[in-house]
């Protein structure tokens, strides 16, 4: 076939579905729209009104116009340096996600491979009794888990964050076991017959190829640590708080005994800014993560 064949075949394909374009179908897709857009603002709204908010005069509260004039924008800086050391906070928040996230995602990755790619007796049943510990509410573990921790000698450290990066995490599991499973067994053959085994396998052919899954693992994981504040404030002082405690704990004005609600407001913004930008740096891979987790080629 000739590129001028190929080129007028597009284009009865494109005049087809064209064609093809009824209100019917056009009517479905305004609604799917609509939805999307609805959607959208009920969860960008509260991140907007905040904003407002937090440039107001911070004695005043968040009453006033929806866009204050004239804006505050010192209560950003105040927000920063006025009562504690937002960068040490920041910094105690950073090392708490990093231990917590990476090792987990990583072990989890390697469980994943484990009960998708190496065939043993009880692998199913173990499969499920780890995805079962996902059904168990936080509520019944965390007095338990704070007992443990305490006759361990591992309360105010990281500690305890390190071994649950180390112990993975029963839903990445779900998620690599569903992503390894769908690449084909040609590459184990492969790798058998270069003399590699399973480690070797993992390390240099499947993690190199779950670009995709990892980011999904980041993401959801350390967006996770990176909000903690049940454990953080039952198993740390507050040399090692994270930044959501001390946010969260509010700014004071000691002389008039008020909350400064826009400085508040301010560094929850600031708080939350390191995990939107992660979002949006990888959302590509995390979109193409949720896309290819659980097909199976």
């Amino acid at each position: 076939m000739t590129q001028q064949a190929i080129a007028a075949e597009a284009v009865r394909v494109r005049r087809r579905r064209r064609r093809r374009w009824k209100p019917r179908r056009a009517a479905v897709r305004v609604f799917l729209h609509l939805i999307v857009i609805s959607l959208a603002v009920i969860f960008v709204a509260p991140m907007v009104w905040g904003f407002f908010d937090s440039l107001r005069e911070k004695h005043q509260g968040v009453s006033g116009p929806v866009i204050p004039n004239p804006a505050h924008w010192d209560n950003y800086s105040y927000a920063w340096s006025g009562q504690f050391s937002f960068s040490h906070y920041l910094w105690n928040t950073i090392v708490l996600t990093v231990v917590a996230t990476v090792p987990a995602v990583l072990t989890s990755a390697l469980a994943g491979y484990a009960f998708a790619r190496i065939h043993a007796r009880g692998r199913n049943f173990l499969f499920i009794l780890i995805l079962g510990t996902t059904f168990i509410p936080f509520s019944i573990t965390f007095i338990p888990t704070l007992y443990v921790v305490v006759k361990l000698g591992l309360y105010d450290t990281r500690w305890p964050w390190v071994i649950w990066g180390i112990g993975g995490n029963a839903f990445l599991i779900f998620l690599f076991r569903q992503f390894y499973s769908s690449f084909p067994a040609e590459l184990d053959d492969a790798a058998a017959i270069d003399g590699c085994g399973h480690l070797r396998t993992f390390l240099h052919v499947y993690l190199p190829n779950s670009g995709a899954a990892l980011a999904v693992g980041f993401i959801w994981l350390g967006t996770g640590w990176w909000g903690e504040y049940i454990l953080a404030q039952l198993l740390l002082s507050d040399r090692l708080y994270p930044l959501g405690v001390k946010v969260a704990s509010g700014y004071y004005d000691e002389a008039q005994q008020i909350q400064l609600l826009p400085v508040t407001l301010a560094g929850a913004l600031l708080f939350a800014l390191p995990a939107i930008l992660a979002f949006f740096v990888l959302q590509k891979q995390l979109t193409r993560g949720i896309v290819t987790t659980g097909l199976k080629g």
